[in-house]
């Protein structure tokens, strides 16, 4: 993996956290690359957890669409867990929360796959 995030397995779920508090174009690349790699497993379950990343730009929103395309296309499942308030107010601003399934905590995200 690489020093900016890190994939862990619970209950054959895959979960992403990042090192970074930004995810922007600077670190985009690095992230892209490495949560895609979840979705060539079919089926894939995949949160992403955004404890602690306190901004995303645009190029972060452009990235967790295409990876939410590469889930459906895989017939896998993305969501989130813990945004900062921040982040959930852009969600919101975009209306992602509407495409993405977003949730406050990590345990509640896990149970939501059951």
């Amino acid at each position: 993996m690489t020093d900016m995030i890190n994939i862990d397995k619970r209950d054959k779920i895959d979960i992403v956290t990042f090192a970074v508090k930004r995810i922007n174009a600077t670190t985009i690349e690095e992230i892209k690359e490495g949560v895609s790699k979840v979705f060539d497993n079919p089926s894939a379950k995949v949160i992403i957890d955004l404890k602690g990343v306190e901004y995303i730009d645009s190029s972060g929103f452009a990235c967790f669409l295409s990876l939410h395309k590469a889930a459906k296309s895989n017939i896998g499942v993305l969501k989130f867990a813990n945004p900062e308030p921040r982040a959930t107010e852009l969600f919101h601003t975009l209306h992602l929360h509407t495409i993405f399934d977003i949730y406050d905590d990590l345990n509640t995200c896990i149970r939501s796959f059951r």
